[in-house]
């Protein structure tokens, strides 16, 4: 009995030491939002290493799961049974499924290019952690009702059309910096400033949007914005330290992010989202009930919001994050 006692009470201690050791931006409990983090935080590819993950995301961000969110959290019917609901979410899972899918790939040039080891154990890190959101977006779709067998076919259906107009030429762009030209600083910039930068509010809005109707789904989201902070953050210190060690590299880097942003005007991505958001109003429409007093934001009820105001809401958002981003990098010209 005291051999057990002991035992117990030791298992207890280490349980106890092990969570005080998880950083709090990796703890989803204590986490920033990802507006927040990733505008306020100061991370480092040397505080970022392969140390520092497998201590973080495993034990802390994860606590030991891989699907992203408990067994027993679960999406609502209304979400699960054909409608609104289950069209606009089953497209944003396959669509972000393929577009992390990418991301993986393109990372592994980065890893290849980094100039020392804090950035190579970090784009290491960032590899596993884009592929694992590509694993827990796609296998969501399973929950939703999509079948086993089908599911390879369903996200192509589902993301074929996005994926040719707004995902190749992102990824084409990312592409010639990284594969052709093998620019290691231009890629982190594409990846951080043109990529994570402009997508990242959308996760943010997105969890917030499913945290009733889909509790799993949300939580999904709230694991991969925890991982973004830290994406966004580490990027945003190589590029500062780079062009403080390099200023004669400004100009380069500006001329970078301008044909980016010249890229993305041409993309579709505002259709693409407002078609979501549209489905999801048709949902909020039938099913706002549930919602109750649930506010998608402090002081406004999201059964109360319209598309159009998600989708600004958004933009400025993305908006506010490039400008703080820019300006910690020695980039606020580009704003």
């Amino acid at each position: 009995m005291t051999t057990s006692t002991t035992s117990t009470a030791s298992r207890s201690s280490t349980a106890s030491t092990a969570s005080a050791d998880i950083p709090v931006e990796a703890d989803p409990d204590k986490a920033p939002s990802l507006l927040d983090g990733a505008e306020n935080l100061e991370l480092t590819p040397a505080v970022c290493d392969l140390r520092y993950w497998l201590n973080a995301v495993p034990r802390g961000t994860l606590r030991g799961g891989v699907l992203g969110h408990a067994a027993d959290v679960r999406p609502l019917d209304v979400v699960r049974e054909p409608g609104p609901l289950n069209s606009a979410l089953t497209q944003e899972l396959a669509y972000r499924s393929v577009a992390e899918e990418k991301a993986t790939r393109a990372i592994g040039y980065l890893t290849a290019l980094a100039p020392d080891n804090d950035c190579m154990e970090f784009y290491a890190t960032q590899l596993i952690d884009e592929a694992r959101h590509a694993m827990v977006f796609r296998n969501h779709l399973l929950q939703l009702g999509v079948p086993d067998a089908e599911l390879p076919a369903t996200v192509a259906r589902l993301s074929d059309a996005d994926r040719e107009q707004v995902l190749v030429p992102l990824e084409n762009l990312g592409l010639r910096v990284l594969r052709d030209e093998r620019d290691f600083i231009g890629g982190v910039l594409v990846l951080t400033v043109l990529v994570e930068g402009v997508l990242a509010p959308a996760a943010e809005l997105s969890e917030r949007k499913w945290r009733v109707f889909d509790p799993a789904a949300a939580d999904i989201e709230r694991g991969a914005a925890i991982d973004e902070i830290r994406h966004l953050t580490v990027g945003s210190a190589i590029i500062r330290d780079h062009l403080r060690a390099n200023p004669h590299e400004k100009e380069r880097l500006l001329d970078l992010i301008g044909k980016g942003y010249a890229l993305w005007h041409k993309l579709p991505t505002t259709e693409q989202l407002t078609r979501r958001e549209e489905l999801f109003q048709q949902g909020v429409e039938r099913h706002g009930d549930l919602l109750g007093d649930y506010e998608i934001w402090p002081g406004r009820r999201l059964s109360d919001t319209t598309a159009r105001e998600r989708l600004e809401t958004g933009q400025e958002w993305a908006a506010r994050l490039q400008r703080t981003r820019l300006a910690h990098m020695g980039l606020e010209e580009a704003i």
